[in-house]
């Protein structure tokens, strides 16, 4: 795991290299263990290295072929690169090391682009084709590991993080409105757009290419996506689950390989508590940690909300050595403007529960492994899902899905929220035209209540699984640590997707009420009210995760911020946001602002997810835009 950036001057001027070590620096956090550089030309490269496998000089980046003509920068794990290099041993090629890094250099030679679908991983790459002179850069399929991009029409620039593009210092720092217009409609970007206007990120699943020649363009091809088209598998709910325990079992033996310590997050769940009892049975004692809140002050449901009790569970049961951490009121201000420095491109909700549990994990380990995935492969938000069925058609669907992730603003109140210059840039862009071109790709007829759940696992695999991966890898890597994934293995994601929606859930069709996500307390209640979801992996984990710890309610890892922005964090949150002077104000009407916290406060709304998006905001622009 790593650090990568570069950029090629179209028109063949020389890159000086103190500009690519200046990028490299920028993501010292990334990469303590190392640092290189390429240079030839109008190409550079530069790399920071988290040292995971072959911690020898044999790792160094950037990596080159045996003449020197492919060069690669690369940031992430193959996790079937041993199966990969006998077949290219066997091709002719010569390998220097036992990296998985040289697997790709040689992959490239042999197979060209058609390596990507070749890769079992989680990665962002880039390779300089000097014999072609092209530059390519690619994401794994999910889109575990980020890569941005620039483009001028001189240049393309590109990194692991945006602040490796901004140290180059000549792009512009202007706010993107159209990406804004997302995040306070979705709290997410669903398009390539990141908040700084000119930035893109490259999508899940894709390669960009570009040709070393004045004027050229680069080409975006999609080289893989989630298949829920086809016709799902005939299996009893018996083959199932066993197959679904092979593959499971396969996917964490196989994210274990690591030549430095690694550890589990133990949330007291099926998925974390799953991904640990593999682990441990293979490994023998690991570490794991998990993160509880102080609810002294919280209320309702929100009482439930601390998970040590039952992580403790099965710490005791696997025999694991384990870590906790308790965060309080107060400490979401500690930590917001590093967060978000590091963070920087804002997706989802809060996530200082994620900056602190990473640091506890990172003084230990420098690898984790996380159960991310296992709520959107095996459908784990069943009160989401209900929104959709019903429809007769894919616009209809569209429509009525779009309402419930309108998460912050709806479009009636954009014209309040947005200062007239904002505003004004925004009008005629449409965020229902986004959000249909998502759904658009999954290509489902919605015919049937199983098509309108399948439609559903797919826009929230595309979008927030997306965006709670890319703030995974940033606060993972801001304390120098790797998080792994199981559950996105290609081999289990690719059964998951074929897998009849009636062995997912237990009954789709019951969810009549609707329920608001921003509200806490309702939600909760729906939860434990509908008892579903997720049934196959359920019977698959039977073997090795009691029913106690199986047969409960899901529980998000979340802090107490209901109460917490009515209480305790009162002051912070009025300091920053009621002051006329702050800075999302260059694109936010007061009113507006003003209005949310008094509903907040006086508890006839609850706004905790706007809330935490305008502080996020005002940290960020504090960050970047000054």
């Amino acid at each position: 795991m790593c650090g990568i950036a570069g950029v090629v001057n179209l028109n063949g001027e020389p890159i000086a290299p103190e500009r690519l070590t200046a990028m490299a620096e920028s993501m010292r956090h990334r990469g303590p263990d190392d640092e290189g550089i390429f240079q030839s030309g109008g190409v550079g490269l530069a790399h920071r290295r988290l040292a995971i496998i072959d911690l020898s000089s044999g790792g160094h980046q950037p990596m080159g072929n045996e003449d020197g003509s492919v060069q690669l920068v690369y940031n992430g794990e193959l996790y079937n690169y041993l199966e990969l290099r006998p077949e290219l041993e066997k091709a002719g090629h010569r390998f220097r090391s036992q990296s998985d890094t040289e697997v790709i250099v040689h992959a490239w030679e042999e197979w060209g682009t058609a390596c990507l679908g070749r890769f079992n991983g989680h990665f962002a790459l880039a390779i300089w084709d000097g014999r072609a002179r092209r530059l390519i850069l690619a994401r794994d399929r999910f889109g575990t590991k980020p890569l941005y991009y620039h483009v001028d029409g001189r240049r393309l620039v590109f990194g692991s993080e945006v602040k490796a593009i901004l140290s180059l210092g000549n792009v512009p720092r202007r706010v993107s409105p159209a990406a804004l217009n997302e995040y306070f409609t979705f709290q997410n970007v669903l398009s390539d757009l990141t908040l700084f206007d000119g930035i893109h990120l490259l999508p899940a699943g894709s390669s960009l290419c570009i040709d070393l020649v004045e004027g050229a363009r680069p080409v975006q091809e999609t080289y893989w996506d989630y298949d829920i088209r086809s016709r799902p598998l005939e299996m009893s709910e018996e083959e199932a689950a066993d197959e679904v325990y092979r593959l499971f079992t396969q996917a964490v033996t196989r994210q274990l390989m690591s030549d430095v310590p690694l550890g589990c997050y133990l949330s007291g769940g099926m998925d974390s508590g799953s991904i640990t009892a593999v682990a441990r049975g293979k490994l023998g004692r690991l570490m794991s940690f998990t993160g509880g809140f102080d609810l002294s002050s919280a209320s309702g449901l929100e009482l439930g909300f601390d998970e040590r009790q039952h992580s403790e569970f099965l710490a005791n049961m696997l025999k694991t050595e384990h870590y906790e951490m308790v965060m309080h009121a107060g400490d979401m201000e500690a930590v917001m403007p590093k967060l978000i420095w590091h963070l920087e491109d804002l997706r989802v909700g809060q996530s200082y529960p994620n900056y602190y549990m990473a640091r506890l994990a990172g003084k230990f380990v420098k690898v984790v492994l996380s159960g991310a995935g296992g709520d959107e492969l095996f459908a784990g938000y069943p009160w989401r899902y209900y929104r959709g069925v019903g429809s007769t058609s894919q616009a209809d669907f569209a429509r009525r899905y779009y309402e419930f992730w309108q998460r912050l603003t709806p479009d009636e109140d954009k014209s309040s929220l947005f200062n007239h210059a904002t505003y004004a840039s925004i009008d005629g862009q449409s965020t229902f035209a986004v959000f249909s071109d998502v759904l658009s790709g999954a290509g489902i007829p919605i015919e049937t209540v199983e098509d309108c759940v399948n439609a559903s696992l797919y826009f929230e695999l595309k979008t927030f699984m997306h965006g709670l991966l890319v703030m995974e890898d940033k606060l993972s890597f801001a304390h120098g640590l790797e998080t792994r994934m199981p559950f996105l293995d290609n081999d289990l994601v690719d059964f998951a997707l074929k897998i009849p929606v009636r062995l997912k859930l237990r009954n789709i069709e019951h969810m009549k009420n609707g329920v608001d996500e921003d509200d806490v307390l309702k939600l909760r209640r729906f939860e434990y009210q509908s008892g579903d979801g997720k049934m196959i992996l359920r019977r698959a984990m039977e073997r090795i995760i009691p029913a106690e710890i199986l047969n409960r309610r899901k529980q998000g890892f979340s802090a107490p911020d209901a109460s917490w922005f009515r209480g305790e964090s009162i002051d912070y949150i009025n300091t920053l946001l009621r002051d006329p002077k702050a800075c999302i104000y260059e694109h936010l009407e007061p009113a507006y602002v003003t209005r949310t916290l008094d509903e907040h406060t006086t508890g006839k709304i609850n706004h905790r997810l706007l809330i935490w998006s305008l502080l996020s905001l005002e940290w960020w622009m504090r960050n970047f835009m000054r």
